[in-house]
């Protein structure tokens, strides 16, 4: 992928959208500097739509990650509050703004010529996925009125019913199109290398997302079946991102964020980091990077000017549950779930992102600060559908305990050996040293794979829960998703603060559609369910939460 390209992508593609001249009667030549949309490159507008999508997975995968305790809620410890209006417009913004619109300059382009199928495939493909997420974090989503402003300038939303019935057709469109064999010399594709058959693939993949999600067994089974699915690493959906710091920074979100020369701006999850410090994972290196060997009042002497455990009493309802507001031993220092508040000097002291997925520093147990161009130097991905990923979903969809425990097997595995292959990043990390073995590695899954067949009701739904967390570290879009749907993990640490209103069962409409959209009113709660949400209502469900 050259860097360089997503820059002028960017650039170009947006500005081939919008033509501010004016004609007249005296001057009807058209500016070199203004291109219609009939004149944009189809590449630089594939382009552009596929850099907004990603932007967008990377807030989705956030936002989950942070509800769900694979990553941290900073934002406060009220739901309601942390969770605003403005909350969805990035995303909205993108899918209706960027993406459809530029479909819909390509199907104009193209006129039915067939030149243009690949790039109009692939961008109704991620249109469709981008629906399908609006959905599982709103509810309610545009489609049938979307994309057509002089008809319907304030479109009504569809139900998520109807949206995602709209995008599995758009998926079956383009694996059509992808089918017929399209035109891809000169193509730039910036996830699969204009490769058609892992396109096919990921369409099928969505479509396993959406069959899992909707408890529809028949259609899993029958892609599973085909056998045209992510089942591989080779076949992995990630983007990939860069090492370049300014115009444009290129590198991961989260290492831009975390190696600067001011310290780690990021806090850890508390309870991520103690479930695989005491579980002994083997991704642990991998996935955080300790800046100090010692944890402030846990295993080292209390210092109240940077952390307030041993200063502060433990929270109540953190005693009853067995919680703790202290972060894990060994320096795995971060927060606990929606814990906000004042930041001390302590960006040179917290555990940062490591080697995977944001392209940061391997734990050699160095201890050493974060900075610029250390580790990797961002060059991570961001993973939108791992095989792993999809192992656990057809260890859901399982019918026996012992299908269950071999996809368990077989999902742990792929994502231990792809965390592996990221070590290389940091060429100064001591990986002979401190890397897991191989039979370290086997031993740890085993021992997993005995403990969850050993196990019965929420004990056993518990392991199958965390490791399908753990492994969705970095990528975690579908974590909500699969937590409202199943209500597991019941492990989860409570938030901090004590009455933090209904768990979200949905978010928000985006702000901005609401103001300018005369049709629409904004949710008074966030306890709406969607569609495929069929558990008992809020508060009483998660009972985590």
């Amino acid at each position: 992928m050259k860097i360089i390209l997503r820059f002028v992508s960017i650039i170009l593609a947006a500005g081939a959208l919008f033509n501010s001249c004016e004609t007249t009667e005296l001057d009807l030549r058209t500016s070199p500097n203004d291109l219609a949309p009939d004149q944009a490159d189809p590449n630089l507008l594939l382009n552009f739509v596929q850099l907004q999508y990603a932007a967008s997975m990377s807030a989705l995968n956030n936002l989950s990650a942070a509800l769900v305790r694979i990553d941290l809620l900073t934002c406060g410890s009220d739901y309601f509050n942390c969770l605003p209006g403005p909350t969805l417009n990035g995303t909205w913004t993108r899918t209706y703004v960027d993406i459809l619109p530029n479909l819909q300059i390509l199907e104009s382009q193209d006129a039915g010529t067939g030149d243009l199928a690949f790039q109009i495939a692939v961008a109704k493909t991620l249109y469709a996925h981008s629906l399908i997420l609006l959905v599982d974090f709103a509810a309610k989503a545009n489609f049938s009125q979307a994309g057509n402003p002089k008809d319907f300038p304030a479109p009504l939303l569809d139900s998520g019913e109807e949206v995602y019935e709209g995008a599995m057709q758009l998926l079956d469109e383009a694996y059509s199109l992808f089918s017929a064999d399209p035109i891809t010399i000169g193509v730039v594709d910036l996830f699969y290398d204009a490769d058609i058959g892992k396109w096919r693939k990921l369409i099928n993949t969505i479509k396993l997302k959406v069959a899992y999600t909707t408890g529809n067994a028949a259609m899993f089974n029958s892609i599973i079946t085909g056998g045209e699915f992510i089942s591989s690493a080779e076949d992995d959906f990630f983007f990939q991102y860069g090492t370049r710091e300014l115009v444009p920074d290129t590198r991961h979100p989260d290492y831009a964020v975390d190696y600067t020369p001011s310290g780690a701006g990021l806090y850890r999850s508390n309870w991520m980091m103690r479930l695989m410090l005491d579980a002994n994972d083997p991704r642990l290196r991998y996935y955080f990077y300790r800046q100090v060997d010692a944890t402030p009042g846990v295993d080292a002497p209390t210092d109240e000017n940077v952390q307030g455990c041993g200063v502060a009493p433990n929270l109540p309802h953190y005693e009853d549950g067995g919680f703790t507001i202290c972060p894990p031993p060994l320096g795995y220092w971060g927060r606990s779930h929606g814990s906000g508040g004042g930041r001390p000097p302590d960006n040179f002291l917290i555990t940062a992102v490591g080697v995977y997925p944001a392209g940061g520093r391997f734990d050699d147990d160095s201890f050493g600060n974060v900075g610029i161009g250390l580790g990797g130097g961002g060059a991570g991905i961001e993973p939108i559908i791992m095989s792993s990923y999809v192992d656990f979903w057809r260890g859901y969809m399982a019918t026996s305990d012992g299908e269950r425990a071999n996809f368990l097997r077989s999902g742990m595995t792929k994502s231990i050996a792809t965390v592996q292959s990221y070590g290389a990043l940091d060429s100064n990390a001591d990986l002979a040293n401190f890397e897991p073995q191989p039979n370290q590695v086997a031993s740890y899954i085993d021992l997993v794979v005995s403990d969850f067949l050993t196990a019965s009701g929420d004990d056993m739904e518990n392991i199958y829960a965390e490791q399908y967390w753990t492994a969705l570290y970095g990528g975690a879009a579908e974590a909500w998703t699969y937590y409202r749907l199943t209500g597991y993990p019941t492990t989860l640490q409570p938030m901090f603060e004590a009455n933090p209103g209904p768990f979200p069962r949905s978010l928000l409409y985006a702000q901005n559609e609401v103001v300018n959209n005369a049709n629409l009113r904004q949710k008074e709660s966030l306890t709406e369910q969607v569609f495929w949400d069929t558990n008992p209502p809020s508060p009483t469900y998660p009972p985590a939460n």
